[in-house]
């Protein structure tokens, strides 16, 4: 039986249905993050991150039409894995004064893996010669940046502070 050697076409393809499956992941476990969370800035920066985590998915559809693939999802356990410790701390902390704060952390973890896998996409579709796919994946990047420095900004403004103290 022969074996066909990968590429980096494949891989980044790949890549590309592990980040797709991980956004519809985050798409459904968002709302449950919105409606634990104590503060109404919390419940509201969820909720803003679930229409932005539409938009990926509407980019990230439109690269797969570029490379004449079907949008299809491949399970990412990595995604499971943070978004089952982030239920756990609902389940755990739910009623806690530290609860949000550990929503909080849960999301940045989310955060700091789709900042990876996008950084990762964008230097693979560079070298592949996707000049189209480039400013999409881009676009997704900068959104998950950008909502690393507000998760860090609601830990650091409150929710560490509040869960601090017992209640």
């Amino acid at each position: 039986m022969a074996t066909t050697t990968k590429t980096l076409d494949d891989l980044f393809l790949d890549t590309l249905k592990d980040i797709y499956f991980a956004e519809k992941q985050i798409l459904k476990a968002l709302p449950k993050m919105a409606r634990a969370a104590q503060a109404e800035e919390g419940k509201a920066g969820f909720l803003q991150h679930r229409d932005e985590t539409q938009t990926q998915i509407e980019r990230l559809d439109q690269i797969f039409e570029l490379l004449g693939k079907p949008a299809r999802g491949k399970t990412c356990e990595a995604i499971q894995g943070i978004i089952a410790e982030g239920e756990e701390i609902m389940e755990e902390f739910n009623g806690s004064p530290a609860l949000d704060a550990g929503l909080i952390s849960s999301a940045q973890a989310v955060e700091h893996y789709e900042i990876a896998r996008y950084g990762t996409l964008i230097a693979w579709a560079n070298q592949l010669g996707l000049k189209d796919a480039v400013p999409l994946l881009q676009a997704n990047l900068a959104e998950e940046v950008a909502t690393d420095k507000k998760l860090t900004q609601l830990a650091q403004a409150s929710a560490n502070a509040k869960g601090k103290r017992a209640a």
